[in-house]
């Protein structure tokens, strides 16, 4: 065969090919146009009713929703939300305050908090203590700041506080000797202390001099109340009570208020602040004192605002005093000192007297032993103590310690009345008030009662 011949047969064999593909195309799309009438049709006769079922077009599947479970609660919580809207702002500042009280209160306990030092590491800041030097409070707050760097100085008029203050057996907690009931020998005192902070203070040989700085004085009035109704508290308990706690205290700040002036030192005044605020019964000797010393710290942060000098008053609460002394600074409510009343006094006040005691005594309030409750770290007193003598803008009032702010809130809002109902507090029959009772009948009376 020739080469001709071949090259024809070649091109044969190619159109055949072609047309085998066209037919092959043709026939699909003549199939999808006849499938397509069809189910055209279908459709259109589906829903006469007439047309068998089998002939009928199948109906088309419903579309695939992915169903997840957190959507579904996000959608019923937006639901929630939409119609709660009132309480879910409720709810958000609610959680909102507390977060970030919590973390206000982590922050402020983790903050490290340490005094300032001199350019050669040497201790230059200064504090100054008045309070009964066996104080559990004092010690505490003493002991604390010296720890953290201060140089502590206690106020005594004793030879017997003095020898408590250098039984601490700290070089940096020293006794200051002030006796405000003779005002030359205070004065002696006061210009001894200015002499030491104003004079340069070397730490060790060979160290550079540098000068001290007084951060601040700290007042801690004697926290021991006698307690019982008024006609049984003498006249002398009165005074030695407002003597010891009220003057002892206003004398004591104007001694140093000199020194004040000069180095712009803070004035921090301590006063018991359950009691104050409650104001309950059998507690007037009390009432009376803190309520003076408030009203005396009021007005001198008036007159040293104009100064610049900050005066701060902390209202303690309770506190766990249990490695150091008692456990409440408090005094206990005696029932022994119930049978030196008068057979009167004890058939009027006796019960309410011994009833609230129990119930102090159950919630740790008046006691030292508290069942039922436990009184606050000294943890928190010792930072609040130290951001009040080193805070740029130190609040006026603090509220430390355990039921401060409670019970504050308590004696502000909520009726006396109410208040000595739930202390135990109730009326005494009018037979009890008006009935002179026998001796004997007193004595076993209050035998039960005490039982």
């Amino acid at each position: 065969m020739t080469s001709d011949d071949q090259h024809f047969l070649q091109i044969l064999g190619g159109i055949s090919r072609d047309i085998h593909t066209y037919a092959e195309d043709l026939a699909d799309a003549t199939d999808r146009h006849f499938e397509y009438v069809a189910a055209s049709i279908r459709e259109k006769l589906s829903g006469t009713g007439w047309l068998p079922g089998t002939a009928r077009s199948p109906p088309s599947p419903p579309p695939r929703i992915l169903k997840n479970a957190s959507t579904g609660y996000i959608a019923r919580l937006q639901e929630w939300t939409d119609k709660n809207r009132a309480l879910t702002s409720a709810i958000i500042a609610f959680l909102g305050t507390g977060a970030f009280l919590i973390y206000r209160q982590r922050f402020g306990h983790n903050k490290k908090r340490r005094a300032r030092r001199a350019s050669n590491g040497a201790r230059r800041e200064v504090v100054a203590i008045a309070g009964p030097a066996g104080s559990p409070v004092t010690k505490s707050i003493s002991l604390d700041l010296e720890r953290r760097g201060f140089i502590v100085y206690i106020v005594v008029n004793s030879t017997e506080e003095e020898q408590i203050v250098q039984s601490e057996g700290r070089v940096d907690i020293k006794p200051l000797n002030l006796d405000i009931v003779d005002p030359l020998s205070s004065q002696d005192a006061i210009d001894h202390f200015r002499n030491i902070l104003m004079s340069p203070h070397q730490a060790f040989a060979g160290a550079s001099p540098h000068n001290l700085h007084l951060a601040g004085i700290i007042m801690v009035p004697d926290l021991i109340y006698p307690s019982g109704p008024v006609e049984t508290v003498s006249p002398e308990l009165w005074s030695d009570a407002l003597n010891a706690k009220v003057l002892n205290t206003i004398a004591t700040i104007q001694a140093f208020l000199p020194v004040v002036y000069e180095t712009k030192a803070r004035i921090l005044v301590l006063a018991p602040g359950v009691v104050s605020s409650l104001r309950p019964a059998f507690h007037a000797v009390e009432s009376t004192v803190v309520s003076a010393i408030e009203g005396f710290t009021a007005s001198l942060r008036a007159e040293l605002g104009t100064l610049g000098i900050p005066v701060c008053l902390m209202k303690l609460g309770t506190f766990d005093f249990s490695h150091i002394g008692n456990k409440n600074q408090l005094r206990a409510m005696s029932h022994n000192q119930v049978r030196t009343w008068p057979a009167s006094s004890k058939t009027l006040y006796a019960q309410n007297y011994v009833a609230q005691g129990a119930s102090a005594e159950r919630t740790g309030l008046f006691c030292e032993n508290g069942k039922g409750s436990k009184g606050s770290s000294l943890r928190g007193l010792h930072n609040a103590v130290f951001d009040a003598l080193t805070a740029s803008k130190p609040k006026r009032i603090w509220r430390v310690g355990r039921g401060s702010v409670a019970y504050d809130f308590v004696g502000n809002w909520i009726p006396s009345g109410v208040v000595g109902y739930m202390l135990g507090i109730r009326r005494m029959p009018v037979e009890a008030m008006t009935t002179e009772p026998r001796l004997e009948d007193t004595v076993q009376s209050w035998e039960k009662v005490e039982k």
